[in-house]
């Protein structure tokens, strides 16, 4: 009898340590994410994705002076992420996301993406408390890892090197 209420106690435990786990770490692929592009009519989603390269999913706010000092190193050594995919996403207002979209000449940048998360879904998908965050896909689009604030460059890149 003891035994089976031992067990009964653990099974009950372990199940409640799963459930306050992000979703991130239960679905460890790109998540199912409908984000607004700068057209402001058109979303962008996993389909989208390029098939053959890694993704780096980098939430952001306009604001951040983290993110701006990451974005400026990001496009000035934009060759070394040639062969990376780079979504960036905020939640802040349209307007401002746009301006930092024309500031940091993102459009002109075939391998990045910005747009607008309108639902507020990666926040809680991935319980961000800081901002810049990094989630970091291979090819297969499954997660590798995630990071919370600012990355030097060599730690990005590193991430991906066999």
């Amino acid at each position: 009898m003891i035994l089976i209420l031992l067990l009964a106690v653990s099974f009950v435990a372990s199940s409640q340590v799963d459930s306050i786990q992000p979703p991130f770490k239960k679905f460890p692929t790109y998540p199912p994410v409908k984000l607004l592009l700068p057209d402001s009519s058109s979303f962008y989603t996993k389909a989208d994705l390029p098939k053959k390269l890694p993704v780096i999913l980098m939430l952001f706010n306009p604001q951040c002076e983290h993110c701006q000092h990451e974005t400026s190193e990001i496009t000035k050594n934009i060759e070394k992420f040639k062969d990376l995919h780079i979504v960036m996403v905020t939640f802040a207002p349209f307007d401002s996301m746009m301006k930092f979209r024309a500031q940091y000449n993102l459009a002109s940048f075939k391998n990045i993406v910005v747009a607008q998360d309108t639902h507020y879904f990666l926040p809680s998908f991935f319980n961000i408390r800081n901002l810049p965050f990094h989630a970091f896909y291979n090819k297969k689009k499954e997660l590798i890892s995630a990071f919370e604030g600012s990355l030097p460059l060599e730690r990005i890149l590193s991430i991906y090197k066999d």
